[in-house]
């Protein structure tokens, strides 16, 4: 089969392809590469949106020849893949891999990486265009990236391009953040520094600035004179898994909070950009985080809860506490449950709290952000049945099921006036049919393309440190003493229903509200 007919045993593309380019994968040997990566390029190939002068480079630790690369690849997508393959689009793909093995602090292995890529550039026309993906622990993304600079394979010169992608954490604190940025951009300029957040490769995460600015009806409510507060939910079932080496030294504040988390309340609360590029987009997310107030040690203490999973039980099977999952400490004091308040001192949002909360082993895997606006004037009901009136609320649901519903109150049928909770669904599922997605696809796509909307700039990276800074300072300082105090199954521990209890809110979710958007009938 000739590479020009690429394009017939694939499905209609939505968007230009790709630029011609090499992706180069430092960790190529490991779980990112086989369940995210290389999934997710195989779904763009079949969405015919990779450049026909499209090929990878796989470099990790790990002896391999590259048809035992290739061959992992057809075991591997197989078990991880998110889509029907095709056996043309699989062999096509696999001709354009490659893989070497070398030690990424061994200047030999860059010089046989230039090598490597002058004689793929020249076999598939990639136009000397270099993207490197850090599939790799955190503390090899500056000594790579030193080194790709030494060997003179980062240069963004004329019209080839060389871009990095830089996998999270970036950093674990803000001072490591900002030597972090300082090393790269020794090497690179920020334009060429994509630092990868996979969650914004979700549909309904992009769709938070369509939904804002394109519909005209609730643009104008956008605010605190209208909206009451907003909650935030990330929440896992799974423990920490095979993690428990890295989770211990970061924990559930540092791995989601100044990344996940503040992202989506940036996309949330964000001022309209004058324009979708990248840099206008993210000027008015850095502007949020920025005015995301500190918190005072003292504000720590009241507005900030930490929390360690114990044992649990489900109908299947029991659940062990965090404290003996493999390679955790015994007497670990890493939290993997966090809830926090905080306010956003700008015009919009003055007075409006923003609630969050993430943890590991609970009820329900479910990543949510609802809006609950402030509740009508109860006056004109005060003279019949109806006892009180429930707020409404419009959630936007990103994993797993992806979709957007909206609360409001109706009346009862009948000469009495009762009043009922009736919820407007949408699931992307339902109206625009399912995708095959790793979460990567966009981001990759864009990479590729040049455009860094979805990727956080280095003020917004520290941003996100500054937030959490001050939490971290207390959290270090005074070792938790009630450690574990929520069972495996439950949504975290009492203080988070407290949290909210205080100003006289609960959290949606822990009030038997279905997670998952309901379909919605179409006409």
């Amino acid at each position: 089969m000739s590479v020009s007919s690429l394009a017939e045993m694939t499905t209609e593309s939505v968007g230009r392809p790709g630029d011609p380019c090499v992706m180069v994968i430092f960790g190529a040997g490991g779980d990112l590469t086989r369940r995210k990566l290389m999934p997710a390029l195989y779904n763009l190939a079949a969405a015919n949106l990779l450049s026909r002068e499209f090929a990878v480079i796989g470099l990790a630790r790990e002896a391999m020849t590259t048809d035992q690369f290739r061959d992992k690849f057809r075991q591997d997508i197989k078990e991880f893949g998110t889509c029907a393959l095709n056996d043309d689009v699989t062999e096509w793909f696999i001709r354009r891999l490659y893989y070497m093995a070398g030690e990424f602090g061994d200047p030999k292995a860059y010089a046989q990486l230039r090598d490597l890529l002058d004689k793929v550039n020249k076999d598939h026309g990639c136009r000397e265009n270099y993207f490197y993906y850090m599939a790799t622990a955190p503390t090899f993304f500056a000594p790579i990236v030193q080194q790709l600079g030494a060997a003179g394979l980062v240069p963004n010169d004329g019209e080839q391009w060389r871009r990095i992608i830089v996998e999270k954490p970036f950093g674990r604190d803000l001072d490591s953040a900002r030597k972090l940025n300082r090393d790269l951009l020794q090497v690179v300029r920020e334009k060429q520094i994509y630092r990868i957040d996979h969650y914004l490769g979700k549909e309904t995460v992009q769709n938070i600035l369509a939904f804002r600015f394109a519909n005209g009806i609730f643009e104008p409510i956008w605010n605190r004179r209208y909206i009451d507060h907003v909650q935030i939910t990330v929440a896992e079932t799974v423990g920490v898994e095979q993690r428990g080496g890295y989770y211990d030294q970061s924990g559930t504040l540092r791995d989601m909070v100044p990344n996940h988390i503040l992202q989506l309340i940036s996309l949330t609360a964000m001022e309209p950009p004058i324009s979708f590029q990248a840099d206008a987009v993210r000027d008015e997310q850095s502007k949020i985080l920025h005015a995301i107030q500190p918190l005072s040690s003292e504000d720590v203490l009241t507005h900030a809860v930490r929390g360690q999973y114990g044992d649990g039980h489900d109908p299947e099977k029991r659940m062990a506490a965090y404290r003996s999952e493999p390679s955790v400490n015994p007497d670990s004091a890493t939290e993997t449950f966090v809830a926090m308040k905080l306010h956003i001192d700008n015009w919009r949002w003055a007075g409006v709290p923003f609630y969050l909360r993430t943890g590991k082993r609970l009820p329900q895997r479910h990543t949510e952000i609802a809006i609950q606006f402030r509740r009508a004037p109860f006056v004109l009901f005060r003279d019949t049945p109806v006892e009180s009136l429930s707020p409404n609320i419009l959630v936007l649901h990103i994993q797993p099921e992806e979709g957007i519903s909206l609360s409001f109150g109706a009346k009862f049928p009948g000469p009495i006036m009762r009043l009922g909770n009736v919820d407007m669904s949408f699931a992307y599922s339902d109206y625009f049919g399912s995708s095959p997605s790793t979460g990567y696809e966009r981001l990759l796509h864009d990479c590729m393309i040049g455009d860094a909307t979805l990727f956080q700039r280095a003020d917004m990276v520290e941003a996100g440190w500054s937030v959490v800074a001050p939490v971290l300072d207390v959290w270090t300082a005074l070792r938790p003493r009630t450690f574990p105090n929520y069972p495996a199954g439950a949504w975290g521990p009492k203080e988070a229903d407290e949290l909210l209890a205080r100003d006289g809110r609960k959290w949606r979710l822990n009030d038997n509200h279905t997670a998952k958007p309901a379909a919605a009938a179409k006409s």
